[in-house]
């Protein structure tokens, strides 16, 4: 039996929507990087993978890189992780380009002493206690955590909808709405409920708006 002594010990810090994303800095298949310096008035999208040279990250990987443009478009840096030497992520890197002609053009943190991904929560015991999860940070140009997953190891990512909480959080925060279930780019939003009566007859006697009740109501953007 663990004491509880061995027990704290392997509760890690989990980083939570709003918090200021934890500074840190680290080695990666770029250079040096510091986090609180890095994608400067951008976004910045922060994954994770379980380890190098297996099967579900080679393809989990390999979308971020054929998806690269699509991020970009969207003023987002892209920023893997893993429990694995610098070498091995090159050789790696390097290996997937031979094989397959795709090549990871975004910097991977060699995390080998596992600092950062203690630091974010990406160390669960129960899940594994050397190799991280999948998980995935989106941070805001202020260095705000906006959205966090986590996957298992057994489970890929679905990069559409990376994409599309991504475009979500970005068009929420340009025009001051509300995305409704399954919300994609060129559907219609949610406007804020009103909050004081006037406000609510205004919102009766707006023609513009598709009013499916008081408080619901939706226009295109």
């Amino acid at each position: 039996m663990e004491n509880q002594e061995e027990c704290l010990e392997k509760v890690y810090p989990m980083p939570r929507i709003g918090d200021v994303a934890p500074d840190f800095e680290a080695v990666t298949t770029k250079g040096k990087i510091k986090m609180s310096e890095f994608a400067k008035d951008k976004w910045t999208l922060m994954f994770s993978h379980p380890a190098d040279f297996t099967p579900v990250c080679t393809t989990e990987m390999s979308g971020f890189a054929k998806r690269q443009s699509e991020f970009t478009a969207l003023n987002t840096e892209l920023l893997g992780l893993s429990i694995d030497s610098l070498h091995s992520h090159l050789a790696w890197v390097q290996n997937v380009r031979e094989t397959t002609g795709v090549y990871f053009d975004y910097p991977i943190i060699a995390d080998i002493d596992m600092n950062v991904a203690k630091l974010y929560g990406m160390l669960q015991p129960n899940e594994s206690e050397t190799a991280a999860v999948r998980a995935v940070f989106f941070i805001d140009p202020a260095k705000k955590i906006r959205l966090i997953m986590y996957y298992p190891l057994n489970v890929g990512r679905n990069m559409d909808e990376i994409l599309r909480s991504l475009d979500a959080l970005q068009m929420s925060d340009k025009h001051k709405v509300a995305m409704p279930l399954d919300w994609k780019r060129g559907d219609k939003v949610i406007v804020p409920a009103p909050s004081t009566l006037d406000a609510l007859n205004e919102r009766l006697a707006d023609e513009s708006l598709e009013k499916i009740t008081w408080y619901l109501a939706k226009k295109s953007i």
